[in-house]
């Protein structure tokens, strides 16, 4: 069936805002939906989601392990990591802001490319978006265990369930008070890091307790350490850490002047929390100058104890466990549910996660299910290979996000640069051609440094994706009811 060639661009409507004329966001109909999901977030609002989703205090996880892959650069390897995802980040702002529409990366190279390749995208991303909430929830019980010795082993069944209601409990009520509990446990990490870094420097401008320790430039830059293999760690590990930076995009239809409002969003907040990381992992380093002996698994604690003694190190702990058990995971189940919400609405996943609650206005049928799925799959592996949740979750989230990515830079290429023509000035150039060309090498670079068993999963999952895809369209034949409706 032939089909017009902008229908992958819909229709672009403008509205006159005082002497400047811009895309309408907000008229949905221009792409062939209609508005159903309830509009009320705004640019403070949505960077609040982005930086609780990447999780402010996050390092405080990994910090160890960074510190002994980086020399003792932690630091440095936030601020390269930064530098590294921004190309892809960058994609995003100029895909949100010409298709502001709930789906991300699934809607923008359906619009950028072609509807069948966005399906590919879209269901590369299931990996990361369906499975991230369960790798958060077994790390959450993970800490409730330490936090609680001897505690017995169903309890780590409970610390799972009892998170796993209450924020599918709150995802089904909506972003308005999704974005109230946000503000909460935003004002107890910040509290909580900016009591880290006052008791941490103190302690080190006091010299420590042995009077050796000192500020010092070491952790930012070590200029024997840093060279072509330093700079290409840094970029596989810290590109994984600023995950969730693309969960703003799903909120489009639920944000005020989203062709504005989400690509800002989400350069603010890749911003501050790459400031928010650099700051607390410097004064941990500091603390623990000998970076070789840092535990890999709880450094950062550690540092907290040697400076703030017990009382600190648990008040991190909890901090820990009720920020990623509650705002993290809260916010990347949001995000989830709006990605299915955005495939079934199109009848590319079954139509039911398109289903919208007539009171609360959100897609409740896609978040019950994400939460049956988060339940399923951490209660099956932990009894199947206990220890090992962890390890396989995070290959399959990180196989699906970078995939997509790829995908997702693409798109900006091909969209802006082939089809629209924009190649006139050096600033199209940049934008639609260098830019990203240098996020796809950066993101293949990473991409090649998974294990056979990190490809085998993925591939197969993209096989089974391709089936559905075939069995949904009728062998790539068929397009979604938007496409068709914008032919009218």
């Amino acid at each position: 069936m032939a089909k017009n060639e902008n229908l992958n661009m819909g229709s672009k409507s403008t509205v006159n805002r005082g002497n400047t004329t811009v895309i309408d966001g907000e008229n949905i109909e221009q792409f062939g939906y209609k508005q159903e999901l309830r509009r009320g977030m705004t640019l403070k609002d949505i960077v609040l989601y982005g930086v609780l989703f990447m999780v402010i205090i996050a390092p405080q996880s990994i910090f160890g392990e960074i510190q002994q892959a980086s020399s003792g650069m932690t630091p440095l390897v936030y601020i390269v990591g930064f530098i590294a995802i921004s190309f892809t980040a960058m994609g995003y702002m100029r895909m949100s802001n010409r298709f502001p529409i709930a789906g991300s990366v699934y809607s923008y190279v359906q619009r950028g490319i072609n509807h069948h390749v966005g399906f590919v995208a879209g269901w590369l991303i299931l990996l990361d978006y369906v499975f991230v909430p369960a790798l958060l929830y077994i790390m959450v019980a993970n800490w409730g265990m330490e936090l609680i010795p001897n505690s017995p082993w169903w309890a780590w069944l409970v610390w799972i369930g009892a998170f796993v209601i209450f924020n599918t409990f709150v995802n089904i009520r909506g972003v308005q008070l999704t974005k109230g509990i946000d503000w909460i446990i935003f004002v107890i990490e910040i509290l909580a890091v900016v009591a880290f870094i006052c008791i941490g420097m103190s302690f080190v401008i006091g010299g420590g307790n042995d009077g050796t320790l000192a500020v010092t430039i070491d952790p930012l830059f070590k200029p024997e350490e840093v060279n072509f293999q330093f700079i290409a760690t840094a970029c596989s590990i810290a590109c994984l850490s600023f995950l969730g930076f693309d969960g703003i995009s799903t909120l489009a239809e639920e944000t005020v002047r989203p062709e504005k409002t989400i690509g800002r969003g989400i350069m603010i907040a890749l911003f501050a929390i790459v400031v928010v990381f650099v700051l607390q992992t410097y004064v941990a380093a500091l603390i623990q100058p000998d970076w070789k002996n840092t535990d890999a698994a709880v450094g950062f604690f550690d540092s907290a104890e040697i400076a703030g003694g017990t009382l600190l190190r648990n008040i991190l702990l909890v901090v820990n466990i009720v920020a990623i058990g509650i705002a993290n995971i809260m916010n990347a189940q949001t995000a989830s549910a709006r990605l299915l919400f955005s495939m079934g609405r199109d009848g590319v996943l079954p139509r039911v996660f398109g289903k919208v609650h007539s009171k609360f206005k959100t897609p409740w049928v896609a978040s019950i299910f994400l939460g049956a799925i988060s339940i399923i799959l951490t209660y099956s592996l932990h009894f199947a290979v206990q220890g090992e949740e962890m390890t396989i979750l995070v290959k399959l989230v990180n196989f699906g996000a970078l995939s997509s990515f790829i995908l997702l830079n693409f798109a900006v290429f091909w969209f802006f640069f082939i089809k629209d023509g924009k190649r006139t000035t050096a600033g199209d150039f940049i934008k639609y051609l260098v830019c990203p060309a240098f996020g796809i090498l950066i993101l293949g670079y990473v991409f090649s440094g998974f294990d056979m068993t990190t490809w085998l999963v993925g591939l197969v999952w993209l096989v089974i994706g391709l089936i559905v895809g075939a069995v949904k369209s009728n062998f790539y034949k068929e397009v979604p009811e938007a496409f068709k409706r914008l032919e009218v």
